[in-house]
């Protein structure tokens, strides 16, 4: 748990199947940012790595681990977010990722960004 008014991060990376890439920044793009924000969670900052043709990476914020994974369980839930997936997975004919990692971390009291 974060101490009391600082926030936690959490570094997300996702693999997409192959060719999938571009239908998942589109998906991000112009709908799961929208919808993590509905849900509290806060757009930080979002990469591709530039050796891979199908690694995205983003960052969140969120008051603590908790509250993420409490935003997380909602955003899953939502049946806009439902549909925007399914959508998206009808024109991939199938998952847009191989592998999804998730990792909170909490900034050192030293870190100049918290």
């Amino acid at each position: 748990m974060s101490p009391k008014g600082n926030r936690v991060f959490q570094l997300r990376t996702y693999k997409t199947t192959p060719y999938n890439l571009p239908l998942l920044l589109a998906r991000f793009r112009n709908h799961t940012t929208k919808l993590f924000e509905k849900h509290g969670m806060n757009n930080f900052i979002y990469w591709t790595q530039d050796d891979a043709d199908n690694i995205l990476m983003y960052l969140l914020t969120q008051p603590s681990k908790e509250a993420g994974e409490k935003s997380f369980k909602a955003f899953r839930e939502d049946p806009e977010w439902i549909s925007v997936r399914t959508a998206s997975e009808k024109l991939a004919n199938g998952s847009l990722t191989e592998w999804v990692t998730n990792l909170y971390l909490v900034p050192t009291d030293f870190s100049p960004l918290k």
